[in-house]
């Protein structure tokens, strides 16, 4: 008898439906699972066969042949534990498929006693299911709440493989699992966990920050230990405009694919915030490997990066990430495959200005030689420094800002001003589909929407000259100067926007990068 079982597999962030075709042959004897199978995939006759015989059925002692197509996609992982095992009992006929298995996806991981365990990629599996015209899916019951966040498609979380055998075989009803998506997206919008109102002292940084914010610019913080860089990068999470509902459905499909989403949780609303240690490789940081998984600047899709200490990154690792900052997308192409993962993220840097961190501080003494510190600044490329538009420097909180019992400026109240900023530019750029913030400009929108008048011209050529600001300045110092004026709601780019934006240009001035 022959059976037709529906799974699915993803590649990349997308899913491709699975057909699982099980033959039971009435000439000789064996076990014969076909169609690229991986080896997790491979030893599942021996998880099925425990499960099933813990709950009264067995794999018969015929010829069984299990082919997966499309025999050419390559399969991966222990997910397919489930439909392979339905697929086995209703070919050799221990069960009655009452209702019919073509209407429905079936995923979920084996264990000997039968429970079913959770499974990565649901939330892709589910939007192909229902793309392909699927009933419904059925799934293990902690990714049930993510799978739901598909309208239109019936999910019934399962724990047991005895449920999925009743459902089919004795017509018995499955809990079905309903979501509210807009109540469960707009409930979790709660107040950030970590809060500039925190921040002792550090106006000036945490100005720029809200710069950064706004324009969606890629930052750089110079400063000696102990200065609060990473506390401030922590925080820019919190003032970055709310996650649109598309937002965060693609930000929970990466996730759910690297399998990061926690268990019985529905769609991510905070924005993700990634800090990866400075040991990583390439392929950590970029994604791909033998069996391709996203990496840190894909998990940090909408939201921030943070390299902390810059230059101890090996420089090789840095250059992998010049084409996703240009693309907001990595491409990773093998010789078998070609997969796309987005990665459209702040960029937030962090570096103390000399090797032994206290370079142009009057309290602390000199310690690196100009070869080291020459040896220690050329690890930051100049290609990586032009796709950051701001460098400042962090300067230590003295004691009596420390000793304030007066909180800041709460993330809420910078948020909203951020917020209406990027309404302007969502505005402005309205008709263009690769720019959406000032940070993601071309020549042609910086000349078209930074026009200067001459005051202004002027001032820029006179701060470039005197001090000695390198020629990739211009343009940055120009979005920058863009992005204040719309916070102030100014239609023009005046004196005042481009001397602030001229003071966030730090690395560029002499004694920095010659």
């Amino acid at each position: 008898m022959l059976t037709k079982i529906y799974g699915s597999a993803f590649f990349g962030v997308e899913a491709t439906t699975i057909t699982i075709e099980v033959n039971v042959g009435s000439v000789g004897v064996g076990y014969h699972l076909v169609g690229l199978p991986d080896n997790a995939i491979r030893e599942s006759n021996f998880r099925i066969a425990a499960a099933l015989q813990n709950n009264g059925y067995k794999i018969p002692g015929k010829k069984i042949t299990l082919n997966m197509a499309p025999a050419d996609l390559r399969k991966e992982g222990s997910a397919y534990d489930l439909p392979l095992a339905i697929g086995i009992l209703g070919a050799t006929e221990q069960i009655k498929l009452i209702n019919n298995p073509e209407d429905y996806v079936i995923m979920g991981e084996l264990s000997l006693d039968g429970k079913v365990q959770p499974i990565r990629g649901a939330l892709p599996i589910a939007f192909k299911a229902k793309e392909d015209g699927f009933k419904g899916f059925i799934l293990p019951k902690q990714n049930a709440k993510e799978a739901a966040m598909v309208e239109g498609l019936e999910v019934y979380g399962v724990e047991s493989i005895d449920e999925v055998i009743d459902f089919f075989d004795k017509n018995t009803s499955l809990h079905q699992t309903i979501v509210d998506i807009k109540a469960e997206f707009y409930e979790h919008l709660s107040h950030p966990e970590f809060d500039f109102a925190d921040v002792k002292g550090q106006e000036s940084i945490k100005r720029c920050m809200e710069i950064a914010a706004s324009g969606g610019h890629n930052i750089i913080l110079i400063g000696p230990p102990g200065s609060g860089k990473t506390m401030l990068a922590k925080r820019l999470p919190s003032i970055l405009p709310p996650m649109t509902l598309t937002e965060a459905l693609e930000t929970t499909k990466i996730h759910s694919v690297a399998g990061r989403t926690k268990e019985h949780s529905g769609i991510m609303t905070q924005r993700p915030f990634r800090s990866p240690h400075h040991t990583i490789s390439d392929v950590a940081l970029v994604g791909g490997g033998a069996y391709p998984q996203p990496g840190e600047i894909s998990l940090s899709h909408n939201g921030v990066l943070f390299l902390d200490e810059l230059p101890e990154f090996k420089r090789g690792v840095l250059e992998v990430m010049r084409q996703p900052l240009e693309d907001r997308e990595v491409t990773i192409s093998r010789a078998k495959f070609t997969v796309t993962y987005p990665s459209s993220f702040m960029l937030v840097a962090s570096m103390n200005p000399s090797p032994g961190g206290y370079f142009n501080d009057p309290d602390a003494p000199v310690t690196s030689s100009p070869a080291e510190m020459q040896r220690y600044l050329s690890k930051i490329s100049g290609p990586l420094l032009d796709r950051i538009d701001i460098h400042i420097e962090v300067n230590p909180v003295p004691f009596e800002k420390l000793s304030e019992e007066r909180k800041g400026e709460g993330s809420v109240v910078i948020r909203e001003r951020v917020t209406k900023a990027r309404e302007i530019q969502t505005k402005r750029f309205e008709e263009l589909d690769a720019v959406h913030y000032n940070a993601q400009m071309g020549v042609k929108q910086i000349r078209e929407y930074c026009k200067l008048d001459e005051a202004s011209l002027g001032l820029l050529k006179s701060a470039m000259e005197r001090l000695n600001l390198s020629a990739r300045a211009y343009d940055r110092i120009l979005k920058v100067s863009r992005t204040i004026a719309d916070l102030e709601g100014s239609e023009s780019i005046t004196g005042t926007h481009i001397s602030e934006a001229i003071q966030y240009r730090s690395l560029d001035r002499d004694g920095w990068f010659g």
